[in-house]
């Protein structure tokens, strides 16, 4: 007797409808069904040991400066750069407390024990995608999935590819890799896919049409990236914290980054695993539970994120035109941090991974989107109701590029002060002139003296870190060895100064790009990187090589201070260090500035890549043999 044919799995689950209103920047408001909850005793004093030690380090320093200055009273181009030096030296400041705090923290064990077993939750698992390849997302989906099943978990969970692609056929290719996928899924994995018509508010609305339409049957939703990787452990974990404290409204993991090949990726891998977890314990303990959301690995209640996070457009101070919001996710925390629920960070999660961009254009492309995004916030810094803390998230990351051009300017300065009164650039050529400025007495001495404090505490937060890792025993070994480990970080510390002014050059460019409407759309980022010609290169670092061509010639004709050759090498040799960035680095464990992932690869990243390229595979087959 033959089998009746079954029918095919729906495509989606039943609809499950919620309501998701969009929030009144103008109106304060309150989530009644927000648990009430007693602020931690310890957060001002974490607070304190984080601003305090920068905003006395700042004051000092302008206060030695305005000695210097105040001899024959104070111009106006002396309160601008001793204006221009202390707001850079305080968030230079504000990270070195912040690595410190982190540090002291890491050094503590956690002694925290669960007071009560979790509630079972019903989880869904987003993943966003749009224009990505499909084999790429599809066999991170797999591997996830098989790790959730083999725990045993109190919790159940759905995976959700939530598809915005505009491109038919990679839709096509979509659609083909989960049908695959779905028939070698083991009974019991939820697996679904949705494509939408239109993608109306991109990112943000294809999360709002899933919770509208579906939302109301989970309790919460992990949101994921295309490039997103999460062990079952890392995804039970935050489930379990989620669970555990119901006054939580979205829970963040501190992803580490995988995959890297390039010289450039290699950097940024081999920081974040050093430097990374340092940094991201310090700002967990000065946030507390007025966290933020980077977007990607985070859990969230859905109830409590439908009824407080909708985003309307907003409206440009600029144009006076409606516009999306860009960066989205630190809003979305503001927002439900206002209404009354918690937003933590937990960075030993662990199991949490993502890749970076392997080149530098293709870091720069990614960033002017960011860019875009964070500067729009400086709009939303009145908005009423926002706790003080969710409004410096928002500050902060509109500073993190507007000190771009606040750098640029000060090189400009301090290149045309030159050694002395008498070899400043603008004496040199308006020596006729009888109005002519006089400018700040910043002579060699001074001059060196400033720089090298801001040289010294800009790189303060690395070799903190690296000191950690020295002393930290044991963990040498992760990194290769004392040799190698050595070796790594002096190469990651080399490339991040030849690299820190083209960057600077880059995002002050990303700012001017934002701020005359130049940066338009939210393009997919390249994530096997591209490749790029001269003359590509050429029109992405035209004014990092002119700018190095003026430095070093005032420099060569004496009217520059040598100490600003470390930047002037840099900007010089823009080009060539682009086309640096994308060279491998090398793929074996013995590869330049490899990190314990590369060292000891987790699990699930093997199993990843194998399912990536099994699903590569068969798309290749089906696209040369498209009836079969």
């Amino acid at each position: 007797m033959s089998r009746p044919l079954q029918a095919p799995a729906p495509l989606m689950p039943p609809l499950q409808q919620m309501e998701m209103p969009e929030q009144d920047f103008s109106t304060a408001f309150s989530d009644q069904n927000a648990p009430k909850f007693a602020p931690s005793g310890h957060m001002a004093l974490w607070r304190i040991l984080a601003f305090s030690p920068a905003m006395l380090a700042t004051g000092l320093l302008v206060w030695v400066m305005r000695v210097w200055f105040a001899l024959d009273g104070f111009m106006v181009l002396e309160l601008l750069l001793l204006a221009l030096i202390a707001f850079n030296f305080f968030w230079i400041c504000f990270s070195v407390s912040t690595v410190l705090l982190g540090l002291f923290s890491l050094s503590k064990r956690d002694r925290t024990r669960p007071d009560r077993p979790p509630a079972a939750m019903k989880v869904a698992l987003l993943v966003p995608v749009y224009n990505e390849e499909p084999w790429y997302v599809l066999g991170n989906v797999r591997s996830m999935l098989e790790e959730l099943s083999a725990r045993r978990s109190a919790h159940s969970y759905a995976m959700f590819i939530l598809s915005d692609t505009r491109n038919d056929a990679l839709a096509e290719q979509e659609r083909l890799s989960f049908d695959a996928l779905r028939a070698d899924l083991p009974s019991g994995l939820e697996l679904y896919y949705r494509r939408r018509a239109n993608n109306t508010g991109r990112k943000v609305g294809n999360i709002s049409d899933w919770l509208r339409r579906w939302g109301a049957g989970f309790d919460a939703m992990l949101v994921l990236d295309a490039d997103s990787l999460m062990t079952g452990r890392a995804i039970s974990r935050l489930t379990d914290a989620l669970s555990r404290d119901p006054s939580a409204g979205l829970i963040q993991s501190f992803p580490q980054l995988i995959g890297a090949q390039s010289v450039f990726g290699r950097m940024q891998q081999f920081a974040n695993g050093v430097y990374g977890l340092a940094l991201a314990e310090g700002l967990a303990r000065w946030c507390g539970f007025e966290g933020n959301s980077w977007g990607h690995n985070a859990i969230m209640r859905t109830r409590a994120f439908a009824a407080c996070a909708g985003l309307p457009p907003l409206r440009s101070r600029l144009t006076g035109r409606e516009q999306l919001i860009m960066s989205h996710d630190f809003v979305e925390a503001g927002l439900l941090r206002r209404a009354g629920w918690r937003v933590r960070f937990l960075p030993r999660l662990g199991g949490s991974f993502e890749e970076t961009p392997p080149t530098l254009i293709d870091h720069i492309l990614r960033d002017r989107r960011w860019c875009q995004g964070n500067l729009q916030h400086l709009n939303l810094l009145t908005a009423r109701g926002f706790f003080a803390m969710s409004r410096f998230h928002l500050l902060h990351g509109a500073i993190g590029y507007l000190m771009a051009p606040i750098w640029f300017a000060l090189l400009v300065i301090w290149a045309l002060i030159g050694h002395s009164a008498d070899s400043s650039v603008i004496r040199y050529f308006s020596e006729t002139n009888p109005s002519r400025p006089s400018w700040p007495d910043m002579s060699e001495p001074r001059h060196i003296l400033v720089i090298l404090l801001i040289y010294a505490m800009l790189l303060a937060p690395k070799l903190l870190a690296v000191l950690a890792v020295v002393f930290g025993g044991g963990r040498l070994a992760d990194y290769g060895g004392p040799a190698r480990f050595a070796l790594s970080a002096a190469s990651e510390i080399l490339l991040a100064v030849l690299y820190a002014p083209i960057l600077m050059v880059q995002q002050m460019i990303a700012v001017f790009r934002t701020a005359f409407g130049l940066q338009r759309g939210w393009s997919p980022q390249a994530r096997a990187g591209g490749r790029y010609g001269l003359s590509t290169l050429l029109s992405c670092h035209a004014l990092e090589t002119l700018s190095g061509i003026a430095l070093w010639g005032g420099i060569l004709a004496g009217l520059v201070s040598v100490w600003l050759i470390p930047i002037a090498v840099s900007l010089i040799l823009a080009i060539p260090l682009s086309a640096l960035s994308g060279l491998r680095a090398g793929t074996s464990q013995r590869g330049w500035m490899a990190t314990p992932v590369v060292y000891s690869e987790p699990k699930i990243t093997r199993t990843a890549r194998h399912y990536r390229a099994q699903l590569k595979a068969y798309l290749d087959v089906r696209s040369q043999h498209p009836a079969e």
